[in-house]
């Protein structure tokens, strides 16, 4: 992309990418619309298919997601076509498709994007033999 031009991608056109999320043992789809080189913003058009939740996780870069059809389900809230949910960086959030229905947003960050699984951060503590080190529930 030359940034001195405009600039234009017919998103029913281009195809998905599939993006694989190992932390979770699952994938997304997406298609990537633009990437600054100089600041490292990005805008891909996200597609999470029913039942999928990005789980507890956090960004050093600022994200918006504009739901283009469907409802996310966030840590803030559930929100439809039209809404625009912005998270500000470092925030704790999860965010996802509802059970039976996909959602496809825009996905918007104001520097590179990185992420950081909180299930993957949290020491594990030893409870005793086969109690769960996440709750503390014994099986």
């Amino acid at each position: 992309m030359n940034r001195d031009e405009v600039y234009s991608i017919d998103t029913n056109k281009k195809s998905w990418e599939t993006l694989n999320i190992p932390e979770l043992n699952s994938s997304i789809l997406a298609k990537p619309l633009v990437i600054d080189g100089d600041k490292g913003m990005t805008v891909s058009k996200v597609c999470y298919k029913a039942g999928f939740t990005n789980v507890s996780h956090w960004h050093n870069c600022a994200h918006g997601m504009y739901v283009l059809d469907g409802i996310l389900v966030t840590s803030a809230g559930e929100f439809g076509p039209g809404s625009f949910v912005w998270f500000p960086e470092g925030t704790r959030m999860f965010h996802g498709a509802q059970v039976d229905n996909d959602v496809t947003f825009l996905f918007i960050t104001n520097k590179p994007f990185d992420i950081h699984y909180t299930h993957l951060e949290e020491p594990i503590v030893d409870l005793g033999v086969g109690a769960d080190t996440r709750t503390g529930q014994s099986p």
